[in-house]
């Protein structure tokens, strides 16, 4: 790292920054004294992002390494990013990202998931869930990241960007069903949650449906997402507008024309006219690694039988997102839950501080204070 590159950090970064980048200049002054200077040649060819390696271990600087926080994920830290936004900020690596998906009672696992990196700097993350087949699940699943990955090289705020991809790819959908001629593709929808993260720390979702996301800040839940049901007064009236109607089943739950559960999908087709739509709520926040733990992205089969704090919960007692995305699928199918169940979790800089040893679950757990309503 050149002085000039640690003096501009210094200058412009927080104080988290200016700590971590002064410790790393002791450092490479004590390792220069000590190890014969590398070939200019050499220096010069050394990527500015590449990893700190203070101590001449050939271990990577961690987060540990600053002292900041407690974290299992030897990641390296962006530099360039760092200096832009003045805090310390870590590569998320897609390798690191826990995914699973369980049939539960259904015959068929409409539920779709993906994640992928759509620039050098943004990140993708999507779940789908769908209802009356899995077709429009399936083509979101195949374009949705195509959708939003064309509108990047035109338009820059995320938001915008995926507010236009659900709207279009919902156009697309409709395109597709009459191209088919398949009369039951008119029953098909599917929910979409889809989180993009541009370097790093901007964290920008969007969501129709009643699948979820969240963030755990500090061991606590964040909403991200608000479920689109014919109970909220507004998602009520439009469909009323629109020439709908909601109608409750035999138990107690509302249904847009007796229908469907949700008053936002993409697909749906037969249900456009009566107010469903496939504009998106979106939500916009800016990272701190040293207080967020991870993301997650959920599909109903676990949020209606799993509460927000108990997702969280049970994902910090695990060792990897890998293993905490099997553990909270299979706790949903220990509690009862029936329908397909899907999570996609992404560590950030908190992974595993904010562990509880404490926490522990059972079947004799509340469930007034469980699903859509919690």
């Amino acid at each position: 790292m050149s002085t000039v590159a640690l003096a501009h950090l210094v200058r412009n970064g927080g104080s988290q920054v200016r700590r971590g980048a002064l410790l790393t200049s002791r450092l490479l002054q004590d390792e220069k004294r000590a190890v014969p200077a590398c070939p200019s040649s050499t220096t010069e060819r050394r990527p500015f992002s590449s990893r700190f390696d203070p101590d001449s271990s050939g271990r990577p600087a961690t987060w540990d390494s600053f002292g900041i926080w407690d974290n299992r994920i030897d990641e390296p830290i962006l530099l360039p990013t760092s200096i832009k936004y003045g805090k310390l900020i870590p590569h998320i690596s897609l390798s690191k990202v826990g995914c699973a998906t369980e049939l539960g009672k259904r015959k068929e696992n409409e539920d779709r998931f993906n994640y992928g990196q759509l620039t050098e700097d943004v990140l993708y993350f999507a779940v789908f869930d769908g209802h009356g087949g899995a077709a429009a699940a399936d083509f979101c699943d195949k374009y949705m990241k195509e959708y939003i990955g064309k509108l990047l090289a035109q338009e820059k705020n995320l938001e915008k960007v995926l507010m236009t991809s659900f709207v279009e790819i919902d156009k697309a959908f409709a395109r597709h069903m009459r191209t088919t001629v398949d009369a039951s593709l008119l029953n098909s929808g599917t929910t979409a949650t889809v989180a993009l993260l541009r370097d790093g720390i901007e964290l920008v979702v969007a969501s129709v449906g009643d699948s979820r996301a969240l963030l755990c800040r500090e061991g606590k839940a964040v909403k991200l997402t608000i479920d689109h049901t014919p109970e909220r007064k507004e998602e009520k009236e439009r469909i009323k507008n629109s020439g709908g109607f909601v109608a409750w089943n035999s138990l107690g739950q509302p249904h847009v024309n007796g229908r469907l559960a949700m008053t936002r999908s993409i697909g749906d087709m037969d249900l456009k006219r009566s107010g469903v739509i496939a504009e998106p709520e979106t939500k916009r926040i800016r990272l701190h690694h040293a207080d967020d733990g991870f993301l997650v992205l959920t599909t109903d089969g676990i949020n209606f039988i799993v509460n927000s704090q108990e997702i969280c919960d049970i994902i910090n007692q695990c060792h990897d997102p890998t293993e905490a995305a099997q553990v909270l699928t299979e706790q949903a199918l220990q509690y009862g839950t029936e329908d397909n169940s899907t999570a996609i979790i992404v560590p950030f800089g908190a992974w595993g501080k904010h562990k509880n040893s404490e926490s522990n679950f059972s079947f004799s757990r509340s469930f007034a204070s469980s699903g859509r309503w919690a």
